[in-house]
């Protein structure tokens, strides 16, 4: 990985860190590990690591879910729907596609890419 900033080198040496120290050794160890709540907020309390940054990493391994970002955040507003917090956001997100019968992350990828070639 090609990091520019020491404070990305540490955030990644604590992921690290965490998932060694948890026996987390594969893909499919991280995919499970993640079903625990303990365990993403663990993750959570590694300096520099947010919700969305949990959710995106368990797209990374295969689950389907919404890692909200300012490209999900504009979208929504642009449809009237704003200040909502992380977790009400996300659920928006997981509920329109449940509606609309998509898988979380394809929904996500799709208004991510939309978002990001109209700015």
């Amino acid at each position: 990985m090609n990091f520019n900033s020491s404070r990305r080198v540490a955030t990644a040496h604590g992921i690290t860190n965490l998932l060694a120290a948890n026996g987390v050794d594969t893909r499919d160890d991280l995919h499970a590990w993640l079903d625990h709540q303990a365990n993403r907020a663990a993750l959570r309390a590694v300096k520099g690591i947010g919700p969305k940054t949990v959710d995106y990493i368990g797209n990374l391994v295969g689950r389907s879910q919404v890692a909200v970002d300012v490209h999900l955040r504009a979208f929504a507003a642009d449809a009237g729907v704003s200040g909502l917090g992380y977790e009400e956001l996300r659920g928006v997100y997981e509920a329109t596609a449940t509606v609309l019968g998509h898988e979380c992350v394809g929904l996500e990828h799709a208004v991510w890419r939309f978002k990001s070639q109209a700015g």
